[in-house]
């Protein structure tokens, strides 16, 4: 028997693998360590970078845009400043009639005059009183002497009557004229007492008070003062240097006091205010620096920035119509605080911003030991002090009082007038 030699199991033919395959597998080696690399990097950037910065695109400019209402009603004559316009502060926007308010003035300043001559009529009114109680008082003198004399009259009658030579007529008719004389006596003490309880009354009107002093003269001296403020108002100002907005009155238009005109918006005083979702504003702090861009110039031009406060509740919380989450279903929703972010005024007059302008903010959130919360005031207030008054309506009233005053007693210039 003869072997036959052993052939090999027979083995299908396969196309090389990727295990087998040298350069597929070094290019999956290659992409799988960019792979690896870039997420490492990003991590490290993540982590090293982007955890100190929050941004949000959600940041608008705003700024006081302060509206110009008389404080008087009345026609308007004269409109002096238009939309766009600068305006300095103190310059006429608007002028009203001030043909009423110089009548009322007129008034007002009859009105004192009159107060302050009455004033000196009760002033004079204490001598004439004083002398009335003499004269009354002279007038009990008299009276008591002529009762005395109709009493000694009528006693000689009566102890002559017994004998017949005084009548009983005669002793009735000096009976009559002690009764009468008796009458006059209590009339003059009458009298004494009534004049007396009338320089009581004219004294309580001016007893330790000059003719100024008078709460008649005080009143009239008010009524002074607001009508020479009126005819001030009549003339409408700048608050401060600003431009003009939304101008709606016109001329010729009756205005009534608090119609808003126009607006005056100061732009070299606006911020930023953004808002940050509230998972940002876990780092934010009060004055943290902020970099900024405007949509208007691009990101050719940023501003230098500073956290300047937060906002003390969402947006929603303030809104007309707050959301009611205890009712119906409900579906979370991301709420956003407004953070408010001070400009550099150098860098305003440079790029000018307008109110309402879209602004990119990133805030950087590296150093965290300042405030969350404001806890002092940002402007010091002052303690509360005495309203100042007008100067000019206070020369005005002291005019009037002077020319009227004449050399009355006791008429010493008031100071606080």
């Amino acid at each position: 028997m003869t072997d036959r030699p052993s052939t090999p199991p027979h083995t299908p033919s396969t196309p090389a693998s990727a295990s087998g395959n040298p350069k597929r597998k070094q290019g999956l080696t290659i992409l799988a360590t960019v792979g690896v690399v870039a997420g490492l990097g990003w991590a490290a950037y993540a982590w090293l970078v982007a955890s100190h910065y929050e941004d949000t695109d959600n940041a608008y400019v705003q700024g006081d845009v302060i509206q110009i209402t008389p404080q008087i009603g009345g026609t308007v004559q004269g409109i002096l400043a238009n939309d766009t316009d600068f305006v300095k502060a103190g310059q006429v926007l608007v002028q009203l009639d001030p043909a009423d308010s110089k009548v009322a003035l007129d008034q007002a300043q009859a009105a004192l005059a009159q107060a302050v001559r009455q004033a000196r009529t009760l002033y004079a009114n204490n001598a004439t009183l004083q002398a009335q109680i003499a004269l009354r008082e002279a007038d009990i003198s008299k009276a008591k002497v002529e009762v005395e004399r109709a009493s000694d009259d009528l006693k000689r009658r009566q102890s002559l009557s017994g004998n017949g030579a005084v009548s009983q007529e005669e002793l009735q008719h000096a009976q009559q004229q002690l009764v009468s004389a008796q009458s006059t006596l209590a009339a003059a003490q009458a009298g004494v007492v009534t004049a007396r309880e009338q320089l009581n009354s004219n004294q309580t009107l001016t007893e330790g008070a000059s003719v100024e002093q008078q709460p008649s003269v005080q009143l009239a001296a008010a009524r002074l003062r607001e009508a020479f403020l009126a005819t001030q108002r009549t003339a409408l100002l700048a608050p401060v240097d600003g431009y003009v907005a939304k101008r709606t009155v016109q001329l010729g238009q009756r205005v009534a006091a608090g119609a808003p005109l126009m607006s005056v918006i100061a732009l070299n005083k606006v911020w930023v205010e953004a808002n940050f979702k509230e998972v940002q504003l876990r780092n934010i702090r009060i004055g943290q620096p902020v970099t900024l861009v405007a949509d208007q110039y691009g990101k050719k031009v940023s501003y230098s920035g500073t956290v300047s406060g937060l906002g003390a509740g969402t947006g929603a919380a303030f809104s007309l119509l707050p959301a009611q989450n205890a009712t119906g279903n409900w579906i979370k929703v991301v709420q956003r605080v407004p953070v408010r972010i001070a400009l550099d005024a150098k860098e305003l007059a440079q790029h000018p911003l307008r109110v309402g302008l879209s602004m990119t903010a990133e805030v950087d959130v590296r150093q965290t030991d300042g405030l969350a919360l404001a806890d002092v005031p940002r402007v010091a207030v002052a303690p509360p002090a005495a309203l100042p008054t007008d100067d000019a309506a206070n020369a005005l009233v002291q005019r009037v009082i002077a020319a009227h005053l004449g050399s009355a007693g006791g008429a010493k210039s008031h100071p606080k007038l």
